[in-house]
């Protein structure tokens, strides 16, 4: 695999960090500013939304310079973002300085995948994807347990300074491996929104929405559901975490190896696992054993959507997949968005800490069906002869993209 994958793996690493540190040091974040637990649940659904919008906007923004400069461009965005939340003297510009971060978020995996993708043979795609991701599934393991220990002992915005810091870092890598090339010929406004004109493509965002946002209904309250249901310290939670961070990482590379394999499979077995994981969380959160082995399974099943649901993205807008790959990123988002609002509701209605890992299963367990249904057309298609994603389906079809 080339080195520049490295240089995305820095970048996805510090993203990483301040999407999910937040969980971490959610209570202190809250009473500092004396919010209560759902409100400052908006930090996470504020940066989520601004996955949403950055990720087209920005990447329609990025087709007019190379998508080295864009990448470089997003990692400074990001620094001026988590530098703002660490100094904010109220909850309001906190929240403005998450978002500000946030912009840079999709964009950056959309693009980011679209460079390991061309980087790599056909074949490997998948593997590519997944090896830039494990930026992000790394920082679960060292950067996020970190940046709330750190949280807890020095204070959350020492955090967020720190995780300005590996942004510096992250534009530097960026700057140093990522090859220089043009704009790509195919890389205009035009083209790239061609890509959504395919019912494939809006079948992919709903899977990400529902799929991946299972997760965050769970993951946003764990400290609370973790300190109040399952009876750990606060302490604890920084190495709960870091098994959710073991799960993601080993998910994000088996998710990838297999997609390559049999995509459609490897996405069925996920999201039915991670239903059922969700919802025995329901039951499992009252045992600190149970609790801290689940926890690491829904790591596991839930970054093992992401591969296969980037890379389907990527065959049925191959033809000009900047967009619409930015556009999925930001579907995972929206999905976090959802689920961590849905989560707040369902808590704030005194149905208790664990409530939201039903509404996690629910979620999933839509994406599942939505899967069943785009399997179902791309067998119809590739049945009719058609014409999907600027390549005749037939017999010929790469197996990474078969049912």
């Amino acid at each position: 695999m080339p080195l520049a994958l490295l240089a995305l793996a820095i970048g996805a690493f510090g993203i990483g960090t301040t999407e999910f540190v937040i969980m971490g040091v959610l209570p202190q974040v809250a009473g500092d500013f004396g919010v209560t637990i759902p409100t400052a649940g908006w930090l996470v659904s504020g940066y989520a939304l601004g996955v949403v919008i950055g990720a087209p906007l920005l990447t329609v923004l990025g087709t007019k310079v190379s998508r080295k400069k864009m990448l470089m461009f997003l990692m400074a965005l990001f620094v001026i973002g988590n530098t703002l939340s660490a100094l904010a003297p109220s909850f309001g510009l906190m929240l403005v300085g998450r978002v500000v971060a946030s912009l840079a978020h999709g964009a950056f995996f959309g693009i980011g995948s679209v460079v390991a993708a061309d980087l790599v043979a056909p074949e490997k795609k998948a593997s590519a994807i997944s090896l830039m991701f494990t930026g992000l599934t790394v920082a679960n393991v060292v950067g996020v347990p970190g940046g709330t220990s750190i949280g807890q002992a020095a204070g959350w915005r020492v955090t967020f300074l720190i995780v300005a810091a590996l942004g510096v870092i992250g534009f530097l890598g960026v700057a140093k491996l990522v090859p220089a090339t043009g704009r790509p010929e195919t890389q205009d406004v035009r083209s790239e929104f061609a890509a959504f004109k395919n019912v494939q493509v809006w079948l992919a965002m709903a899977m990400t929405v529902l799929g991946y946002g299972g997760v965050f209904a769970a993951i946003t309250y764990i400290t609370p559901m973790m300190t109040e249901v399952a009876g750990y310290t606060e302490g604890a939670v920084t190495w709960l975490l870091v098994l959710f961070g073991i799960g993601m990482f080993l998910g994000n590379l088996l998710g990838g190896k297999f997609a390559d394999r049999r995509l459609m499979p490897m996405l069925f077995t996920a999201l039915a696992g991670l239903s059922a994981a969700l919802l025995l969380f329901t039951a499992t959160a009252h045992s600190k054993v149970l609790a801290a082995i689940t926890l690491t399974v829904i790591g596991a099943l839930g970054f093992a959507t992401v591969p296969p649901l980037q890379k389907w993205v990527l065959d049925q807008a191959s033809a000009a997949p900047t967009l619409a790959s930015a556009a999925n990123i930001g579907a995972f988002n929206l999905g976090n968005a959802l689920a961590a609002w849905l989560g707040g509701i369902v808590i704030a209605a005194g149905l208790g800490y664990t409530s939201p890992n039903w509404v996690g299963a629910l979620l999933s367990g839509t994406a599942l069906l939505l899967a069943f249904v785009a399997a179902h057309l791309d067998r119809r298609a590739r049945a009719a002869g058609r014409v999907v994603a600027g390549t005749t389906v037939n017999e010929e079809t790469p197996a990474a993209v078969r049912t």
